[in-house]
């Protein structure tokens, strides 16, 4: 959702505040702007559009003079993407300005008081009753005002604050909203993704919910709402600055693509050890698996897909019953969760609210709580009694791949853990072993053996509906792959269980209608044959993804996908691979913006 960038020290803030807004693209926005403190008085500049816009607007900054500030990208919930309705937002005595990422739920019952106060609202958005408050709350202390501004929201939050009272200072807090401090020399900095801020420090400080921050050039203090000052770690980001850019390729979604054969080696190797699968982070034992009588993955999006996908595996080697339920909707279930339930929760970011909420649901019930997530110190790592990394490495593009199909292999990885503890027999066991580590060489071939992909998109990018289909993990894999097809080109696409199609989806089923068929699992090979031919009968046009010499399918489809003879139980990594190239070449055909899919933000931090 909305971006969050603070700054304080001797250079020009504007700049900084440019540049880190522009790492925070990728999370999706419809409006910009900063606001920079010019010796007594606050600048604003905002725009809707793109940073580009803003960047043009005050001159790469120079516009905005001063070493203290905030900026923000804005995707559009309480009002239009407007200048008016764009952050950050200014009190009426124009001593404070603040950006604000998530929603005040009680905002309404806050906008009329301070409105009978005859506090005047330039905006429609939530976040204006916050700056109004905090000037209603001022008595000479920044800290003190936010702590009883804060204590009137309901809701979530990270919130940057400037005042003109104390012009070298920036203020900070988070409530159920990602927020992160960068340490710096002679320099500080707030972001709410650490993309931010690695250009200019590798240090940094991870906020949690109910805590505050006061920054000046020269120190950084945290504290909680009672005033009390707390000794927080200052922790290393690892990971290359590069790793956040293109890298020569068009698009970071190609880029992160191409990266997955490194990626899921990575998530691999640290938990491979003398031919064993090691969780040390999660100190199982047989006995605490044998008290679980059932798991349930709980995610959104393309998390939820990689738990599809993860449940065959699961039942498959672990014999316990694994139901997969979409995050919004278990919180509002009344879920039949209980001490005996694992319940696994998927998150790339780590900061979906609707995982959040299910999970602490989950908690309440008394599960046993697991945690799949990529950003290290996010609020579901923090939250869930066990934590797995899937060390994929950052994620610009807002359509997810790499971090899908790392999620997918620390399922993998924990299905062959649990079966161990069960007593799996040991040749079973290192086959199992010797198909994980084939995974990252396989990747690689499923992205060499398809050149073909662009020649396909150029075919079918003008479709008005495409349809994918499969079975069992296939039917996992079809749901993803539609999902990439909608969510970057736009295009109406949907995946169906191949045996539903004739209980009424085959009515949609017209003259050259394309039908992308996933035929990956042999033991029901047949079946989905019968469904191509079905499809084929009623003239579509059949895009088959399968294994290399497949004689059946080269007799019975128009054109091929192929993947590497790949184990059974987890050919659904490879299997997407080629799908998630031709969501890309189909998008690039259609001139969308595929890093940047409109009405789409990377992590979705309100409801």
């Amino acid at each position: 959702m909305c971006g969050i960038v603070g700054f304080t020290g001797t250079q020009q803030a504007a700049p900084v505040l440019l540049e880190g807004l522009k790492k925070l693209e990728y999370r999706g926005y419809d409006s910009a702007g900063v606001a920079v403190m010019d010796k007594d008085r606050i600048a604003v500049s905002k725009v809707t559009g793109r940073i580009a816009s803003l960047c043009e607007k005050t001159g790469q900054g120079k516009a905005v003079p001063g070493t203290t500030g905030v900026g923000h990208t804005r995707w559009a919930t309480h009002g239009a993407p407007t200048e008016e309705n764009a952050h950050p937002h200014l009190s009426n005595d124009g001593k404070f300005a603040i950006v604000h990422n998530g929603i005040i739920e009680n905002y309404l019952e806050l906008r009329e008081e301070l409105t009978g106060r005859g506090y005047h609202f330039e905006s429609q958005t939530d976040t204006e009753v916050i700056v109004h408050l905090i000037e209603m709350y001022y008595r000479g202390s920044v800290r003190e005002a936010l702590i009883r501004t804060t204590n009137r929201l309901q809701g979530s939050y990270a919130l940057g604050v400037i005042c003109t009272e104390e012009p070298e200072k920036i203020f900070a807090v988070r409530e159920a909203s990602p927020l992160i401090l960068g340490i710096g020399v002679g320099e500080n900095f707030f972001a709410s993704d650490v993309t931010a801020l690695v250009s200019y420090t590798r240090n940094v400080i991870y906020l949690e919910d109910g805590e505050y921050a006061e920054l000046t050039p020269d120190s950084v203090r945290v504290f909680d709402c009672s005033g009390r000052i707390l000794d927080k770690e200052i922790s290393r980001v690892t990971w290359d600055v590069r790793a956040a850019e293109k890298g020569g390729y068009a698009h970071f979604m190609l880029k992160e693509i191409m990266e997955q054969p490194g990626a899921v080696k990575a998530t691999i190797e640290p938990r491979l050890k003398n031919g064993k699968v090691v969780f040390d982070e999660l100190g199982m034992t047989e006995k605490d698996l044998r008290s679980i009588r059932k798991i349930v993955i709980t995610a959104c999006g393309s998390a939820y897909y990689a738990g599809c996908s993860g449940k065959y595996v699961l039942e498959s080697l672990c014999r316990i019953p694994v139901e997969v339920e979409l995050a919004s909707e278990l919180r509002y279930s009344d879920p039949l969760i209980d001490s005996h339930t694992l319940l696994i929760v998927i998150s790339q970011s780590g900061e979906t609210a609707d995982t959040i909420a299910a999970l602490k649901e989950g908690r309440e019930r008394g599960a046993k709580t697991l945690a799949i997530v990529n950003v290290l110190g996010s609020s579901i790592a923090k939250l869930a009694g066990m934590t797995v990394y899937t060390w994929a490495g950052p994620e610009i593009a807002v359509a997810t791949t790499k971090g899908f199909t790392t999620q997918l292999v620390v399922l993998y990885l924990l299905a062959v853990y649990f079966a161990d503890l069960q007593g799996l027999a040991a040749s079973v066991y290192a086959q199992l072993i010797a198909s994980l580590q084939a995974l990252p060489r396989q990747i690689q071939q499923a992205i060499d053996m398809n050149p073909s992909i662009p020649e396909l998109a150029g075919k079918y990018h003008g479709s008005s509906s495409l349809f994918f289909i499969g079975r069992n993990t296939d039917y996992a894999v079809a749901l993803e792959g539609a999902l990439k097809m909608k969510e970057i080109s736009y295009l109406h696409a949907e995946a169906y269980a191949a045996g539903e199609l004739k209980h009424g989806t085959i009515a949609l089923i017209e003259e050259h209608t394309p039908v992308i068929a996933l035929c990956c699992n042999w033991t029901i090979m047949e079946k989905t044959m019968n469904n191509i031919v079905e499809v084929k009968a009623r003239g579509a046009e059949v895009l088959a993804l399968s294994f290399r010499g497949n004689q059946k399918i080269l007799s019975a489809a128009d054109d091929f996908l192929f993947i590497p003879d790949t184990d059974p139980l987890f050919s659904a990594v490879t299997e997407i691979i080629p799908l998630q190239l031709l969501a890309y070449y189909t998008a690039l055909e259609n001139g969308c913006d595929i890093d940047k899919p409109k009405n789409l933000a990377k992590s979705v931090t309100v409801e």
